[in-house]
């Protein structure tokens, strides 16, 4: 596993995470579809925020479980709290710096039928 460090675009939020980018994702459910997110998954043993978690503004929806959390300057979504996996972070990994997407696998999940 490398460590990458990421960034909303103002550099308020800052963080890092561990990972070998064993594949990336989508999701059809509304706020994924509307930020166009493209994530990987992390646990959280392997993110670190590197701020102060005051820059992040937080929102939830439907069932409250999964919490989407933007920068406050400049409104980028950096990661959420996943809502199946509540341990685990999805990293939007075009915060993050210096990575090469090409040949990682893209698995389009299903959140929009979730109940």
């Amino acid at each position: 596993m490398q460590i990458y460090q990421g960034a909303c675009h103002c550099g308020a939020v800052r963080f890092e995470i561990s990972t070998d980018f064993p594949e990336l994702t989508t999701c059809d459910c509304s706020i994924c579809r509307r930020k166009n997110a493209l994530m990987v998954k992390v646990h959280e043993s392997h993110f670190r925020l590197l701020t102060d978690p005051s820059a992040l503004s937080e929102y939830q929806f439907h069932t409250h479980t999964a919490r989407h959390y933007f920068c406050k300057t400049c409104g980028i979504y950096p990661f959420h709290r996943k809502r199946v996996t509540p341990d685990h972070l999805g990293i939007n990994v075009f915060c993050l710096e210096g990575v090469d997407l090409q040949g990682i696998p893209v698995r389009q999940t299903v959140g929009a039928g979730m109940p």
